[in-house]
């Protein structure tokens, strides 16, 4: 797994470094301390390939001018066996490095020769990741929110995994709990509406495919009260327990009701988030159920933990942790006065079994703009327990809005009319639903054009980049059917400057894997192969291959399986499809 800009990037400091010790050695400068110096990519192009602030950072130590120190620096440097063919001084005192045509044979050399593992890098060996997102309730279907973070979550996990992490990915499905309290009370209500007598001729002129959109639409006749789910999902539940069992639940007392149509509907729905998640190309590792704390004696001993560690207090006949003491802006209830966990004691628990139980190194939390208040009361839980917080990291997403000609798609306030996973894919392909989700940075707010989402045109980014990875097998396909082929030859040559641009992006992609991973933002990876893709396109526009000498036939041959193995391994990473025909 070669990182040739890392490589270079190292080669640079050599440079420096032994082009210091011999001045010394000459008697030019002190043998004295210097400080670090750092090593940067121009964004000029014309300021070379790399440039160096050594010469400023060295100047108050060698009470010397920084220029002065430059050009000597210049003056002693060795470039033989580097990657680099010219070193020049530039400005105040920066050194600039021009990369030799070896250089970029290398790197084309490498991206064939280690295809699929072209790009992997070693950043976060031996770190082991749990990685929890989505983790949509289950009393529902999945909403636009829960789309987004699963191609976010998705492709981060592929993200580190790239750069060397072991990663697992959970859903942590909340089947306990005030939400599941909600759901009972919701089947119940509509059961008993639909078991009613009285309504018994009603329901017979709605018989039908869509009978449950029906008793949806008549509030009149079939009210629910604010406190419930009212989607039509639950009327399907409730109508198709109905249908099968009959009223054997007319008679039960309340609480048997709602556990029997909760054990009914819940594994449905459950099953159901699993198959949309599937069709999404999302598996998960693990589907961690939040009740498995609550049986196993989890949520007690962590109020027991806090308790015996002196952090919490009792008050008004609750139980309080002393969340303020660490870092949090106030107390939290622990245990209402009805002696019943407030949600945070499960939280809490399932956090303390992933960094404890389980001993990952890191969790990472894939949560909605609403939970920012969030992450200091489980940071400073953690820390009360004696957990390093630093262990826990949260990315917070931001909000989508869906478009459609230029104007936001209004989400029905009708509770069972909104949006979900499975009916965006059935209007948007998966390609473009995963491309589009990770176009920004997370923390931002995201405009999901559904018009643009299933454009046919470079208008389109997922279409653009796929045009390019067919534009490359087309390529292939077609002389290799004129009986030029691709040799994969040692003795390439690259000049034209939009063959050097294509091959320095190339280059870059191991930097951009470790920077997205550091930073778990896998839009950096949708930006790197859409200007992969415009480089490509430039590179074909100027460069052709056919008529040339055997040398540059073979060298722009080994560029264009390069920049396809580049395209492949960036889409495979999001799960998006790199088609060779289009």
């Amino acid at each position: 797994m070669s990182n040739m800009t890392e490589l270079a990037r190292k080669q640079v400091s050599e440079i420096i470094m032994n082009a210091l010790g011999e001045l010394v050695a000459a008697g030019k400068i002190p043998s004295v301390p210097l400080p670090a110096f750092s090593v940067e990519r121009p964004a000029d192009a014309s300021h070379g390939d790399f440039s160096c602030n050594a010469a400023l950072t060295f100047a108050k130590a060698l009470k010397s001018n920084p220029r002065a120190i430059a050009q000597m620096i210049c003056e002693e440097a060795v470039l033989e066996g580097t990657a680099f063919e010219k070193i020049e001084t530039a400005g105040p005192g920066f050194i600039n490095f021009f990369i030799g045509h070896k250089w970029y044979s290398d790197v084309v050399k490498s991206a064939v020769n280690e295809g699929q593992d072209y790009g992997k890098t070693d950043y976060g060996k031996g770190k082991r990741i749990l990685l929890e997102f989505v983790s949509a309730n289950p009393t529902g279907p999945m909403h636009i929110g829960n789309a987004r973070g699963g191609a976010l979550g998705d492709s981060l996990a592929s993200l580190l995994q790239y750069a060397g992490f072991y990663v697992e990915r959970e859903f942590y499905v909340n089947d306990a709990g005030n939400q599941i309290e909600k759901f009972g009370k919701s089947l119940s209500l509509r059961y008993m509406q639909i078991a009613d007598g009285s309504k018994a001729e009603l329901i017979k002129q709605y018989s039908g495919d869509d009978i449950c959109d029906k008793i949806f639409a008549d509030e009149e006749n079939f009210p629910m009260p604010e406190d419930v789910y009212k989607g039509v999902d639950i009327i399907e539940h409730a109508y198709n327990y109905y249908r099968q069992n009959g009223d054997m639940l007319v008679n039960k007392n309340e609480e048997e009701r709602k556990s029997a149509l909760v054990e009914y509907a819940l594994p449905l729905n459950i099953d159901g988030l699993e198959r949309d998640l599937k069709k999404y190309r999302i598996v998960y590792d693990t589907w961690f159920k939040e009740s498995s704390l609550h049986e196993n004696g989890s949520v007690k001993d962590i109020v027991k933990q806090l308790t015996d560690k002196g952090h919490t207090y009792e008050k008004d006949g609750a139980i309080w942790f002393k969340a303020s003491q660490f870092g949090d802006e106030q107390d939290r209830v622990l245990v209402r006065a009805n002696g019943i966990p407030t949600y945070f004691v499960p939280d809490i628990a399932y956090h303390y079994n992933k960094l404890v139980t389980r001993g990952f190194d890191k969790a990472i939390d894939i949560l909605g703009a609403d939970h920012h208040g969030y992450v200091p009361r489980m940071k400073a839980a953690l820390t009360a327990l004696g957990i390093d917080s630093s262990k826990l990291d949260v990315v917070i997403m931001q909000m989508v809005m869906l478009v459609r000609n230029g104007e936001t798609v209004k989400l029905s306030k009708r509770s069972g009319k909104a949006i979900t996973l499975s009916t965006l894919l059935d209007e948007v392909p998966i390609d473009a639903a995963r491309f589009f989700f990770n176009l920004r940075d997370p923390n931002t707010h995201l405009e999901f054009d559904l018009e643009l989402a299933i454009k046919e045109s470079s208008d389109n980014p997922v279409f653009y980049i796929q045009y390019a990875h067919a534009r490359i097998c087309s390529v292939l396909r077609r002389l290799a059917n004129e009986g030029i082929t691709f040799e994969n030859s040692d003795s390439l040559t690259f000049s034209h400057p939009s063959e050097l641009a294509l091959i320095r992006h190339i280059a870059a992609l191991s930097d951009c894997v470790n920077d997205a991973a550091k930073t778990y933002n896998p839009s950096k990876i949708t930006k790197y192969i859409l200007e992969l893709a415009q480089l490509f396109h430039k590179f074909y526009d100027n460069c052709r291959i056919k008529g040339e000498e055997e040398s540059v036939v073979q060298s722009r041959l080994s560029l264009c399986v390069a920049a396809k193995t580049v395209f492949k391994n960036m889409l495979d990473l999001l799960k998006v499809d790199a088609p060779e025909k289009m």
